[in-house]
């Protein structure tokens, strides 16, 4: 993904994701998840300056994976984050721990930040689900890559877009899912051999101004 669209950090940037993120890495005891159980708040994002780190699971944190920091979900469980002001929803995998700000639920990675739209925001009200617990995936991946361009909780939202979408591009679909009693629809584009071709077709979508993803398909 082109890197040019990540804008330069400020000082005041830099501060604020630091406080988000800064903090003891062990310091909540996990509690057992239970699938559908929910909770709201705020979701916060966390980028470049800690991209190539170690997180709380052991894993090195890649800006670009759909993952986040939960203060309490055992690391590996996978959660569906809602943006509740625009209905755009996403799955991701705790291997982090924070955000350590009152009132903030879950901390985004960019890339999972960027498909929920809330990259420019900093922050966006979100609603929290658990899917599945530690180790667990909600779907195992094929061996070959695509692109997400965005994920709705509702139908007609999901093929405004792909219609959107599908002026200026092709291969988009969608992929619906059934997720604890409620179905979501994932606008994706494209199938690829390698994530490097994945990686390279997706420039040019970023380049049109669309915030995409490049990940393994389902």
């Amino acid at each position: 993904m082109r890197r040019r669209r990540i804008a330069a950090l400020g000082p005041l940037a830099v501060a604020l994701l630091l406080a988000a993120c800064a903090g003891p890495r062990a310091a909540y005891a996990p509690w057992p998840p239970r699938p559908g159980e929910a909770e709201t708040g705020l979701a916060s994002w966390y980028g470049r300056d800690f991209h190539g780190r170690r997180t709380s699971s052991g894993e090195i944190y890649d800006m670009y994976q759909m993952t986040a920091a939960h203060r309490t979900l055992p690391l590996g469980t996978w959660v569906e984050v809602i943006h509740l002001e625009t209905g755009r929803s996403i799955q991701v995998r705790v291997n982090d721990r924070g955000p350590f700000i009152a009132g903030r639920v879950i901390d985004l990675s960019y890339g999972a930040a960027r498909v929920l739209g809330m990259v420019g925001q900093g922050v966006a009200p979100v609603r929290v689900r658990t899917l599945a617990a530690t180790g667990a995936r909600v779907a195992a991946p094929t061996g070959r890559f695509t692109m997400q361009l965005g994920s709705f909780t509702t139908r007609e939202n999901a093929v405004a877009f792909a219609g959107t979408l599908q002026q200026r591009f092709s291969g988009v679909y969608l992929v619906p899912a059934r997720l604890e009693g409620e179905t979501v629809y994932r606008v994706r584009m494209g199938t690829y051999q390698s994530r490097e071709e994945a990686r390279n077709a997706a420039q040019a979508v970023a380049g049109a101004g669309y915030d995409v993803v490049v990940m393994e398909q389902e």
